[in-house]
Parts: structure tokens; sequence; C-alpha cells
């Protein structure tokens, strides 16, 4: 008899390699996530050299926070969020479709995709440091539009609401339209190119094209530009806080939530901290689940009448 040979699995080996993620993501990143959940529920802070708690105070951190100006910071994170993400998606989407399109015969394409690429390479940090540096009250900006007459007085730019917010709204949107627009670039490249020969034979081309074609074809790559960009403008920090001093002026109208984080980590009031960080946590849950299902609801939909279909012909060959 022939001796049965043993076969050898090479399973386990998978787990060894991405056990050491797992330690990392546990002792780095689940740990203190668990530990912000905890200290949301103490009060805990420093006075001086003076330590207070940690003590027990159940839903008092939370409570404070809903009566304090976290409302407020939050509309003015929202507005900021808004003035970014949506010319940044309008034009990525743009200058995809405009990309991809073998139609319009774009030489340079590569020098094209570096190009829009670069800002993204830039520290927000050094980006918010030049725009602080050109739009200042004797920046160049005013300089040249005195110079050409434009103007007869200097703009004081971020003296003004208007001004603070469209400038780290226009900061956000040259930082990452770019990587916006190599995604959809991917997603779209991504359809058949049998797809569109026949919308093109049937009569399907500009709007129509983009709008029932490309457009429900990269719906989920949409779905994860706008979850990542909701999670990215609701800890919108660097920016704003590098362009006012951490001060969120005028009037606190820039104050972002990570910047009303940061200001209780800086006074070293970590319970508050703690809430606030839980109060980000479950918005940002909520809207990825909204954003999620709204992306995805044609899909359920079509599933549903398809089971409902496959039901109503089930019972027709058992009668």
């Amino acid at each position: 008899m022939k001796k049965r040979q043993k076969s050898i699995s090479y399973a386990k080996w998978g787990y060894y390699f991405i056990l050491p993620f797992f330690l990392c993501y546990f002792i780095f990143s689940l740990i203190p996530l668990v530990d912000t959940v905890r200290y949301s529920f103490f009060e805990y802070y420093r006075s001086g050299i003076k330590e207070i708690g940690p003590t027990f105070i159940g839903l008092d951190n939370y409570v404070s926070l809903l009566e304090s100006d976290m409302l407020r910071y939050g509309a003015n994170t929202l507005i900021l969020w808004v003035i970014g993400f949506i010319p940044q998606i309008g034009i990525a989407l743009l200058l995809a479709v405009w990309f991809t399109d073998i139609r319009l015969k774009i030489h340079g394409k590569q020098f094209f995709k570096v190009v829009i690429y670069l800002p993204n390479l830039i520290m927000a940090s050094a980006f918010a440091m030049l725009f602080f540096t050109m739009f200042s009250t004797n920046g160049p900006v005013n300089s040249i539009l005195m110079s050409m007459g434009v103007i007869k007085e200097k703009i004081d730019f971020m003296g003004s609401t208007f001004g603070t917010r469209s400038l780290v709204g226009f900061m956000n949107f040259l930082m990452w339209f770019g990587n916006t627009t190599i995604m959809l670039m991917a997603a779209i490249m991504g359809i058949s190119v049998d797809v569109f020969e026949a919308a093109e034979i049937d009569g399907c081309r500009g709007i129509k094209r983009f709008w029932y074609i490309i457009l429900p074809l990269i719906r989920p790559i949409l779905a994860y530009t706008l979850i990542t960009a909701i999670i990215g403008g609701l800890q919108m920090f660097d920016v704003p806080q590098i362009l006012t001093n951490g001060q969120g002026a005028p009037d606190r109208t820039s104050m972002t939530l990570i910047m009303f984080l940061n200001s209780h980590l800086k006074s070293k009031n970590y319970g508050m901290a703690g809430a606030l960080s839980v109060y980000l946590f479950i918005v940002s849950g909520i809207l990825c689940f909204i954003v999620y299902r709204m992306t995805n609801r044609n899909d359920s939909d079509e599933a549903k009448t398809a089971a409902k279909r496959r039901a109503r012909e089930e019972r027709r060959r058992r009668k």
C-alpha cells in the first residue's frame, strides 16, 4: 500500500503576516479609542499643578458640550466643508470625464495628471502659511491688485467672515481635487468600452452619456469619495488653525470642531475632549451610513424587485 502523502497547508502563514497589523491596531488605535470613551464619563482636568479627578460624573460632559458653542462650531465646520467640497467634486468629475474621453484626443494627459495631483503632495501647514503670506494685508495679492488699479485700498481678506471661509474652502479644494480626479478617472476607465460603443450606437451622447451611463457605474467610487470627504471635513484642523493662528477669527466664525477639541486638550480637560471625540465619532457614523444608503438605494431596490420577480415565477410554477 502506498503511504498517503500529508497535505501541506500554507493558510496559517497568512495569519502570521497580518498579525503585526492587528497588534498595532489593538495597541495604538483600539485601546486609545476605548480609553477616550471611558474618560468622557469622568471629570478629569488639570488646574495649574493640581490634577482634578478622574471622578465619575456620567453624562455631564455631554450635556455641558451641548450647552456650549459646540453646535455653532459644528455649523462652521459644515460651511467650510461645503465651500471646499462642492467645487472639488464638480471640477473633479468634469476633468475625469474629459481626460477619459478618447474622442477629445487630449495630448499630454500624464503631464496634466501630475500637475493637478501636485497640491496634494504639499503639507497642509505649508499650504496655509503660503496663503497666509499671499493674502495678508501687506501681501503680494493686495500689492498686485493695487498696482493694476483694481482696488484703491488694501483688502483685509482674513478680517471678514466671507474672506476667511473662502480662503479655507479654496485651499481644501486645491489640495484634494487632484486626488478625487485621479480616483474618478480610474473608475471611469474601469467601465467596459462595449458599454460606451453600445450607447453611441443608440444615440446616447453628451450629458445623457454622463448622466445615464458614467454616473451610475461609478457610484461606488463616488460613495467612497463622499464618505472620506465627510470624515476629512469633520477632522478639518490644520488649515484654519494656521490661517487664523488658532483663534478661528473673525469672531470664531472659522473655528472647527477639531480646533474646539484641541482647545480642550491644551487646557488638559480630558473629560470634555473625550466627550467631544465621542460626539464626532457618532456624527461621522450617522453621516457615512446616510451616504451609503443613498448611493446604494437603487441597487437594493433592484435586488428587491428581482427577488419579488423570482418569487412570483416560483409561485406560478407550483400552481
